[in-house]
C-alpha cells in the first residue's frame, strides 16, 4: 500500500508540475490573451480530470492488496474503464456533469477570463471546475453556476473569438441640434480618449419621434472593460457639449398657443395671457 500511495503521490505531483509549467508560459494578464485563456481552460479542466482518474485507480489498487476485498477491488478496477465510469456516474445522475466538463475542455464555449452575460449579469469567468463555473460579476459578487448550464442554456460570450467590442451610446436631442457639429465633437472626444482603439467612429440618427431625435454614437474598444469606460466618457462629454454649446439641442416639450383663428374677444384674452403672441 505504501508503494501504491507513493506512486499515486508522484503522479499527482507530476500532473501538477506539468500543468503549472504550461500555465506559466501562457499569461492571461495581458491585453491580447485569447490563446492563453484557451490553454488555461484546457489545462485546468484536464488537471482535475487526471486527478479523479488517478484517485480511482489508487483506491482500486489499494483494495486489491487485501484478500478479503480483492474481488471487490478487481470489480472497481475493471469498472474504471471509460464505459464503466460512464455507467457508474450515469446511475448517480453525474454523467452529464462529467461530460459537460469534457465538452467545455474540448470545444471551449467558455474560457478562463471570458466576458459573459449570464442570468442578466455581466461578468468574467473566474474558475471552471468539473461540476461548477464561477463568474465574477462586475461589482465583485460571484455567480456560481453548474457546468451543465453552459452546455444546455444560451448565454452571451463577448470574447469568444476576439476581445474587441463595439460600444453604443444613445442620446435624445431636439430637432434643431447641429448634427455635423455633434459628429465632429464625437471625433474629437474619441481621438483624445485613451479607451478608443482608433477603428470605429460613427454617429447616426437612428430614430425620429414627434418630440426628439434618437442619436446613436458607435465606437470600438479593445475589450469590454475599455468599451464600458469609453461609453461613459462619450456620453458625459456629448451631454456637456450640448449643455455648453447648444442648449437648444436638449430635449424639450413645446406648447404653442394659436390665436389667429379665435374670435376677437378670445384673441384679445389670449394676448393678455401670453404677451409673446401680441
Amino acid at each position: 500500500m505504501v508503494l501504491i500511495g507513493t506512486v499515486a503521490y508522484m503522479l499527482f505531483q507530476i500532473v501538477d508540475a506539468v500543468s503549472n509549467l504550461v500555465l506559466r508560459r501562457y499569461r492571461i494578464d495581458v491585453r491580447d490573451n485569447r490563446e492563453a485563456r484557451a490553454v488555461h481552460t484546457q489545462v485546468l479542466v484536464l488537471r482535475r480530470i487526471a486527478a479523479v482518474v488517478i484517485g480511482v485507480f489508487t483506491v482500486a489498487s489499494m483494495l486489491m492488496v487485501f484478500d478479503s476485498v480483492r474481488q471487490f477491488g478487481t470489480a472497481i478496477l475493471a469498472s474504471a474503464g471509460v464505459a464503466g465510469i460512464i455507467v457508474g456516474f450515469a446511475a448517480q445522475r453525474s454523467i452529464a456533469t462529467l461530460l459537460a466538463g469534457f465538452q467545455i475542455a474540448i470545444t471551449q464555449p467558455i474560457r478562463i477570463d471570458d466576458v459573459v452575460i449570464v442570468e442578466n449579469e455581466w461578468g468574467r469567468i473566474e474558475e471552471i471546475t468539473l461540476t461548477y463555473v464561477v463568474v465574477r460579476i462586475w461589482d465583485l459578487r460571484r455567480l456560481v453556476l453548474p457546468i451543465t448550464y453552459f452546455i444546455e442554456k444560451p448565454f452571451q460570450n463577448w470574447t469568444r473569438t476576439s476581445a474587441e467590442i463595439l460600444g453604443t451610446v444613445f442620446l435624445y436631442v431636439d430637432y434643431r441640434v447641429p448634427l455635423d457639429e455633434l459628429r465632429a465633437e464625437l471625433t474629437r472626444i474619441l481621438q483624445a480618449s485613451k479607451h478608443w482603439d482608433g477603428k470605429v467612429n460613427v454617429l447616426q440618427v437612428t430614430d425620429a419621434t414627434e418630440r426628439t431625435l434618437q442619436i446613436r454614437a458607435l465606437a470600438s474598444a479593445a475589450d469590454a472593460s475599455e468599451a464600458w469606460n469609453l461609453r461613459c466618457e462619450v456620453r458625459e462629454k456629448l451631454v456637456r457639449f450640448l449643455q455648453e454649446r447648444h442648449p437648444y439641442g436638449l430635449p424639450r416639450l413645446r406648447v404653442a398657443q394659436i390665436a389667429d383663428d379665435l374670435p376677437a374677444g378670445d384673441a384679445r384674452s389670449a394676448r393678455e395671457r401670453s404677451p409673446e403672441l401680441a
